[in-house]
């Protein structure tokens, strides 16, 4: 056969239309053109509901061994954890009652060497619950924004405590809400007392340091402080009353170059995420007055004799 007649066009098998590059440049300017109308026009929403109400069973199907799975494993690590959870508890429940044992021992105590002594009983403080709306808008503040306020009796000067212990203080009253200014602001001062030592000191707020603590300044390097000593209120601003929880020393940094040792302490309330709150009436709203000085009559005014 000769060659010339040979036919030179590739079988039906080898054809391949548009070029690979062709492809590329149409389909990605119809790429483009769909996000564009999708996020103008919104033309592709309900096709997407369409879609995703037909694949939903399919979906469904596909998903329930992971969601069987996953009950599985949570029901066991919750039964695990409620053992744990329990344990703890009772431990807790044992410890709480021996306390609760010793502290009605003392408080009898307490209230017999008050009778013999003839010193006044301790001031009870009044309490009202309070629940926290939002944080403060002052970026460089640390407060919050409570529920209560000049309508409720809140007074500025009013202690505020947590569950776990000091949270804060009053320090602005509005008719319906108050502003907290919380324990690491760095405004924020409180006379603490070292119950393990009874070393005395006062606590800054330090906003910075460890994502906010407290800071005991002009502490003697030599002094009597320890990692894990709890700090609780001393009751001698006529603010807070006496043994209110208020912090934990975390660290204690004793330097060679320095008379002062540098001290801070980890709150033990909940300053950051905090939700409901008792507001304390001030000890100083609780004290009797000073008695006014009795009048000096004025023919005894000279003090001599006639």
């Amino acid at each position: 056969m000769p060659l010339g007649t040979l036919d030179r066009s590739p079988p039906p098998l080898f054809k391949q239309g548009p070029s690979a590059l062709s492809k590329l440049v149409v389909f990605s300017a119809l790429a483009l053109f769909l996000m564009v109308a999708d996020v103008r026009f919104r033309i592709t929403t309900p096709v997407r509901a369409v879609v995703s109400t037909v694949l939903y069973p399919v979906q469904w199907l596909a998903m329930q061994p992971v969601v069987l799975g996953r009950q599985a494993s949570r029901f066991f690590t919750t039964v695990q954890d409620a053992k744990i959870a329990e344990d703890d508890a009772r431990r807790r429940v044992a410890v709480q009652a021996q306390r609760a044992q010793q502290s009605e021992q003392l408080a009898l105590e307490n209230k017999r060497l008050r009778g013999l002594l003839s010193l006044r009983e301790a001031t009870v403080p009044s309490a009202q619950a309070a629940e926290v709306l939002y944080d403060a808008a002052d970026p460089y503040t640390r407060r919050v924004i409570i529920d209560k306020g000049l309508t409720q009796g809140i007074a500025v000067g009013s202690p505020v405590i947590d569950e776990q212990g000091v949270l804060g203080q009053i320090t602005r009253v509005y008719p319906l809400v108050s502003e907290v200014t919380l324990l690491i602001d760095r405004e924020y001062t409180v006379p603490v007392l070292n119950t393990r030592s009874g070393v005395r000191a006062v606590a800054y707020g330090d906003p910075v340091f460890g994502a906010g603590t407290l800071e005991l300044r002009w502490i003697g390097g030599n002094a009597d402080v320890q990692q894990g000593d709890l700090l609780t209120t001393s009751g001698v601003d006529g603010v807070y009353p006496a043994g209110l929880a208020v912090a934990r020393i975390s660290t204690v940094e004793r330097r060679a170059d320095s008379a002062f040792a540098r001290i801070h302490a980890q709150p033990v309330a909940t300053v950051r995420g905090a939700r409901h709150v008792l507001v304390l009436k001030s000890v100083s709203a609780q004290i009797p007055q000073r008695p006014q000085p009795a009048p000096v009559l004025e023919g005894k005014k000279g003090g001599g004799k006639k």
